[in-house]
């Protein structure tokens, strides 16, 4: 069965289509929400509140790459996390708990290059990280990445441009020696 007859059943309530939405899903939101920047043991919250907002909007969903909106549906639910946690949660418990999950990010990188790639994305602005994440982690196309932000095609050639190069001055001004920017 195709994604989009499985979405059909979905549409009509079927349970078992739906769990084989998030069993092809689940992976791909969290390693979105990780690199998004949301601490691993809140992902799952993430993940959760993504798929209820996608079960009870699943009707409006008409036309396209399923995968777009599932990502629009995504990055909304961790801006509102965001939103959230910054009206709640205390610089200094901050701190704590990202020294804490350190350890665990193993899980998502290969490589010790790769977990120092991350924080110097971290570091970011959202309108940088954001296309950067989506274009190298998630293989999104330029017009893919548009729709899922809500902004004109220049403007994503524009910030993934800027991205890579604020990206490579942080890691050059952290390890002291040059890096070729070649994608």
């Amino acid at each position: 069965m195709n994604e989009q007859e499985i979405i059909q059943r979905v549409k009509l309530n079927d349970e078992k289509a739906f769990e084989q939405l998030i069993d092809h899903y689940k992976p791909v939101i969290e390693r979105f929400a990780y690199q998004f920047g949301i601490k691993q043991e809140n992902i799952s919250d993430i993940v959760q509140e993504t798929f209820i907002k996608i079960y009870r909007k699943i009707h409006l969903y008409t036309k396209g790459k399923f995968s777009t909106w599932l990502y629009k549906i995504t990055l909304n639910v961790t801006r509102d996390y965001y939103r959230k946690e910054k009206r709640s949660t205390k610089l200094m418990d901050r701190a704590k708990e990202r020294q804490q999950g350190m350890h665990a990010r193993g899980y998502y990188f290969e490589k010790q290059e790769h977990l120092f790639l991350h924080e110097c994305i971290q570091k970011l602005d959202a309108k940088y990280k954001l296309p950067l994440i989506l274009y190298y982690f998630h293989d999104k196309t330029y017009d893919e990445i548009a729709l899922i932000l809500n902004i004109k095609l220049s403007m994503v050639k524009t910030r993934i441009y800027r991205g890579k190069r604020k990206v490579k001055e942080l890691y050059e001004s952290t390890i002291g020696e040059e890096v070729y920017q070649n994608g």
